[in-house]
């Protein structure tokens, strides 16, 4: 089984605006999570060290809370973060879909442009793993891949609306 998942984006923007929309909470709210669910900013603070800590909640569902800390940010080059479902005080917890899914996730995010255009290349991958959540990880590329490609496909339509 596959212990990572690679996804490429190519979005119609400067490098510098792609990278501000991950590392700017007022940026981040309007895009990022699954399309038509609520989302709260609880903590923001995007630097190395730092954490973004926020719940999300579909129209149906419960509120999930997330968090995420930076272990390094080179503008607008790469962020590279770990995530987790938490607590609302922001402690770790087992993932409210399946509780065999890794606990932490190490996820590497890579910003290059070539002529106005910026490709997104995101590698995620369980971090300290079970062998038991190694392979629901691995059984769950599709939704993974699905997923971020969904809310990448929420960036580009923000991203379009922005530079109007």
């Amino acid at each position: 089984m596959l212990a990572r998942v690679e996804i490429t984006h190519t979005f119609n923007a400067s490098r510098e605006q792609v990278f501000k929309a991950f590392t700017e909470a007022e940026h981040l709210q309007n895009w990022w999570g699954p399309k038509g669910w609520a989302f709260h900013v609880s903590q923001s603070d995007f630097r190395p060290g730092g954490v973004f800590h926020y719940s999300q909640q579909p129209a149906d569902g419960d509120v999930m809370w997330v968090k995420f800390v930076y272990n390094e940010m080179v503008a607008p080059e790469k962020i590279v973060y770990t995530n987790f479902f938490s607590d609302e005080e922001g402690q770790i917890v087992r993932a409210p879909f399946d509780e065999s899914w890794p606990l932490e996730t190490l996820n590497t995010l890579m910003f290059t442009e070539d002529e106005g255009q910026t490709t997104l290349t995101a590698i995620i991958t369980p971090a300290s793993a079970t062998e038991e959540e190694l392979k629901t990880f691995g059984a769950s590329q599709d939704m993974v891949h699905a997923g971020f490609s969904g809310t990448f496909n929420q960036l580009e339509d923000y991203l379009s609306k922005e530079s109007k």
